[in-house]
């Protein structure tokens, strides 16, 4: 078990728990930086946890729900202060409902992650700050310090598991509920060089394209909260075009940005697609998550074979955008 002491100090209302771990600082790091990994660990194992939003950057904003063994649910939300990769991190922790909304019932906490090089590998230090001694005995009463135990009993299998999110990896899809998919990919790249990628027109129209054979005759983006973008694809030879429109909802560049999506001149409601890109090692993690409006359009989509075009798009981004 990685967790070597728990001290909690009532006077400076604290509690330190340090781990130590037989793997380098940066996979250490990635582990929290990788929402697919994080989840595998930060819920106890009968209250795991599944990520729906994880932005490792200052201003950063994550949410997660545990599920327990009856179906019930419980929410919590980050809120990142500060971040100095590989070496720290700074958040808000607070409870939240299913949807993300604070719970303000509950207390919140400051909490800061220090991860250092040791001689045996890494170690982690996390120390909880409460506002009041009232909240550190509701919280410690309401077992955080066993639950933090439990949960990080996981981490070591995940830390050993180099094949289920090597970098080389193709793409990814994670069905998380009935209207939610995360894809995700490391491309070898920076945050900056792959935002960049995604939002000027001319690097675009070289690698959105899908198979082979396609071409982009429109792609118009924007950057701007409020503004919209439409892509337009064809064959070679100019048959079978289609294309996506849709408007941007949030962006915080070269980070996170969100839009809606919809086929162009089809009816019924389109998706959400919130971007998030996080340096790790090897690259930048891309991650997607599509909401989609009901289950049937989320398994007709993921039908078509969807995760095979994002690969070879992907592919060619490396190859060409980013070349």
């Amino acid at each position: 078990m990685p967790v070597t002491s728990i001290s909690k100090d009532p006077a400076a209302l604290t509690m330190t728990i340090v781990a130590d771990f037989a793997v380098p600082q940066q996979r250490l790091w990635d582990a929290y930086a990788d929402p697919r990994q994080l989840e595998k660990f930060w819920g106890p194992p009968t209250y795991p946890a599944t990520f729906t939003r994880h932005d490792l950057y200052p201003g950063g904003r994550s949410l997660y729900t545990m599920t327990g063994p009856e179906g019930d649910q419980h929410g919590g939300y980050w809120e990142f202060l500060s971040v100095d990769p590989i070496d720290s991190f700074e958040i808000v922790d607070g409870f939240a409902a299913v949807d993300g909304e604070p719970n303000k019932e509950m207390p919140t906490t400051r909490m800061v992650f220090d991860f250092s090089t040791t001689d045996s590998g890494s170690r982690l230090t996390m120390v909880t700050h409460f506002d009041s001694l009232e909240d550190l005995e509701q919280l410690v009463a309401m077992g955080i310090e066993d639950g933090t135990r439990h949960a990080m009993s996981q981490i070591d299998a995940v830390l050993a598991d180099l094949r289920t999110f090597a970098a080389e990896l193709p793409v990814l899809a994670q069905i998380l509920s009935d209207t939610q998919v995360r894809v995700s990919r490391v491309i070898k790249g920076t945050p900056e060089a792959i935002w960049r990628a995604h939002h000027d027109p001319k690097l675009l129209q070289q690698w959105l394209l899908g198979p082979d054979g396609w071409t982009m005759p429109v792609c118009e983006t924007s950057e701007q909260v409020g503004g919209s973008y439409r892509y337009e694809w064809e064959r070679e030879g100019g048959e079978d075009r289609f294309g996506f429109e849709g408007e941007v909802l949030e962006s915080a560049a070269p980070y996170r940005s969100v839009t809606t999506e919809r086929m162009i001149g089809m009816p019924g409601e389109g998706t959400t697609n919130e971007l998030t890109l996080i340096p790790v090692e090897g690259g930048t993690l891309l991650s997607i998550l599509i909401t989609y409006p009901n289950v049937e359009l989320r398994d007709t989509i993921l039908a078509t074979g969807m995760t095979d075009g994002m690969e070879t798009s992907y592919q060619r981004l490396e190859s060409t955008a980013l070349g």
